[in-house]
């Protein structure tokens, strides 16, 4: 990818959605619109491409840090 191309997001690509402030695999693409599956599973949801951002190591950090806490505070580790 040139430093002019712009990144599009690939199937199998994790991203984040900035709208949602999610992380997702990118799972098809509908139109102008993707499909994202959360990392462990569960309902997909779609998201425009402009809120879609590949994912930093921070990012996965940050996410797997929240999972964590969540999961603490209802007693479950």
């Amino acid at each position: 990818m040139g430093a002019d191309t712009p990144w599009e997001p690939q199937i199998d690509d994790i991203v984040r959605d900035s709208e949602t402030n999610r992380i997702g695999r990118v799972m098809d693409r509908f139109g102008v619109r993707y499909s994202l599956r959360p990392l462990k599973g569960g309902c997909e949801w779609e998201a425009r491409p402009g809120d879609l951002h590949p994912v930093t190591m921070s990012d996965l950090l940050s996410t797997a840090v929240a999972e964590l806490n969540q999961r603490s505070s209802k007693g479950v580790l």
